[in-house]
C-alpha cells in the first residue's frame, strides 16, 4: 500500500523548507560536504571500539565546543553531549551518533580515498553518524537557525556487540526532558528504522565433576555431553517468519589441548536470540531455557551418578518495540526522503539501532541513513563510504531535527 504523509506534517515540512534560512543551511551543507568528510576521517582514525571510545570523544568534545555548543561534556557513562538551547515553547530533540565500532584496537586502520568512495574500517558505522551530528550543527549555526526547543547533540557510546546500545539507553534514561529522538546510523534512505528487534544475548555454562577420558568413564556426566544435547534441542525450535524470530548458538567453550584425554569440568555456550515480536521473544526463551534443563536431566540421567548443573549470564536484552508507521516523526523522515530526492524511501521493519532504547525509553523515533543507496559493507575490514550525495543524510537529520524542535516557521510535529 502506497504511504502517505499527513497534510500536517507535509504542510510543515513545506513551510520549513519554503524558509530561506533554511535553504542557506541546506546549501551550506552541500557546501561543506569535504570539510566534514575531513572531520569524518579524522574521527575514523582514532579507534574506538566498544568500552574504548574515550579518545574519539575527547576529540568529538573539541569539535562540539568548536561549533559554540552550550554546556559540552563528557557525562558519567561517556557519551559526548552539547545541548544547542531553543527559545521555548517547542519540543526538545536528541540527535546522535554512536562513536564505537565493532574493530579491535590493534586493527590496521588504512585509509584510502579514491574514485569517489572512502575505504576504512568505521569510516560509515557509526563515525558517518558523528559527522552528520557536527554537519547539522555547522548548518543551523551558519544560517542562524533558531529552534523553539532544545535539540541534543550526542556521540554516544557501546552501541555495538556487547555495549548493548547502553550508552543510548543512559541518556535517554536521565534526561527525561527529551520528547523525540534521531539516530543516524547506517547507509542510505532505503529503510527508515522506526522499530525495534528484541534481543537477548545468553552465556551458559554446564557443570560436573571432570575427570580422566578413560579412567573416569562412566562414573561422572559430561557437561560438554549437556552442552551438545542442548545446543541440539535448540537446533530443533521452529519459529515463525513473521514477525522475524532467530536464534543462534554463537560459540562453544570448553577444555584445552593441554588436557585432551580429559572429561571437562564446565563448557560453556554462547546464544543469541532476537524477534521483532517481544512475544515472540518471550516465548523463544521460554523454549531455550526448557532445552537447558531437559539437557542436563537427560546428561545427569544417562550415568546416574553425579548431577550436570547449569547456570547463565545474561549479557544483552533490548526490548522489541514499534510505533504507528504515521507518527508524525515517521512521517517526518520520509517525507524528507523525498523532498531530497529519494524516489521510493521506505520503512525497514525491525532493526538493532540506539532507536530502539529511545523506543523503549517512550519517545517518537526514528534511525536515519547517510543519504544515499550503497552497500557499507560495514563490521568487515573492506568497509567503505560512498561520497555522492553524502550531504543529504546529514540534510535530512537537520530537517527533521527542526521539524521535530519546532520553529517560527512551524510548531513541531511532535505530539
Amino acid at each position: 500500500m502506497e504511504y502517505k504523509v499527513s497534510e500536517n506534517v507535509s504542510a510543515a515540512l513545506k513551510a520549513v523548507t519554503a524558509d530561506a534560512k533554511v535553504q542557506e543551511a541546506l546549501q551550506f551543507m552541500e557546501d561543506d560536504q569535504e570539510n566534514i568528510i575531513q572531520k569524518q576521517i579524522e574521527l575514523t582514525l582514532i579507534p574506538a571500539p566498544t568500552f574504548h571510545e574515550e579518545k574519539k570523544a575527547a576529540r568529538l568534545m573539541e569539535m562540539f565546543r568548536e561549533e559554540g555548543l552550550d554546556d559540552v561534556h563528557i557525562d558519567e557513562y561517556g557519551n559526548v553531549v552539547g545541548v544547542r538551547k531553543g527559545t521555548g515553547g517547542g519540543k526538545n530533540v536528541l540527535l546522535e551518533g554512536h562513536m564505537d565500532t565493532v574493530f579491535a584496537l590493534d586493527t590496521p586502520l588504512n585509509l584510502r580515498r579514491e574514485n569517489g568512495w572512502i575505504y576504512c574500517p568505521g569510516i560509515t558505522d557509526d563515525t558517518r553518524g558523528c559527522a552528520a551530528v557536527l554537519s547539522t550543527l555547522r548548518g543551523l549555526n551558519k544560517a542562524g537557525i533558531t529552534t523553539k526547543g532544545d535539540i541534543h547533540f550526542v556521540g554516544t557510546v557501546q552501541e555495538e556487540g556487547m555495549g548493548a546500545l547502553r550508552g543510548m539507553q543512559y541518556y535517554v534514561q536521565h534526561h527525561p526532558e527529551l520528547d523525540a529522538s534521531i539516530s543516524v546510523d547506517g547507509a542510505g534512505f532505503q529503510a527508515i528504522t522506526y522499530e525495534a528487534t528484541g534481543i537477548q544475548t545468553y552465556e551458559f555454562n554446564f557443570y560436573g565433576k571432570g575427570g580422566h577420558a578413560y579412567g573416569a568413564f562412566g562414573d561422572v556426566a559430561n557437561p560438554l555431553h549437556a552442552a551438545g544435547r542442548a545446543i541440539a534441542k535448540i537446533a530443533e525450535i521452529r519459529v515463525p517468519d513473521y514477525p522475524k524470530t532467530t536464534f543462534a548458538v554463537t560459540g562453544a567453550y570448553a577444555g584445552s589441548y593441554s588436557a585432551i584425554h580429559a572429561i571437562v569440568n564446565k563448557a560453556t555456550i554462547t546464544l543469541n536470540f532476537r524477534s521483532n515480536s517481544q512475544e515472540e521473544l518471550m516465548k523463544l526463551k521460554e523454549k531455550i531455557f526448557a532445552c537447558m534443563d531437559e539437557a542436563v536431566k537427560e546428561e545427569t540421567e544417562r550415568w546416574g551418578k553425579d548431577t550436570i548443573t547449569y547456570d547463565y549470564k545474561h549479557f544483552m536484552d533490548v526490548n522489541a518495540g514499534t510505533q504507528d508507521s504515521h507518527t508524525p516523526i515517521v512521517e517526518g523522515a520520509m517525507a524528507i526522503a523525498e523532498y531530497l530526492g529519494c524516489a521510493e524511501p521506505k520503512l525497514g521493519h525491525g532493526g538493532s539501532t540506539n532507536c530502539s532504547r529511545a523506543l523503549e525509553g517512550g519517545l517518537p523515533a526514528v534511525c536515519l541513513g547517510d543519504g544515499a543507496d550503497w552497500d557499507s559493507l560495514c563490521h568487515t575490514v573492506e568497509e567503505q563510504f560512498c561520497e555522492k550525495d553524502a550531504f543529504k543524510g546529514a540534510q535530512a537529520a537537520m530537517l527533521l531535527a527542526v521539524l521535530c524542535a519546532g520553529t517560527d516557521m512551524a510548531d513541531s510535529v511532535v505530539k
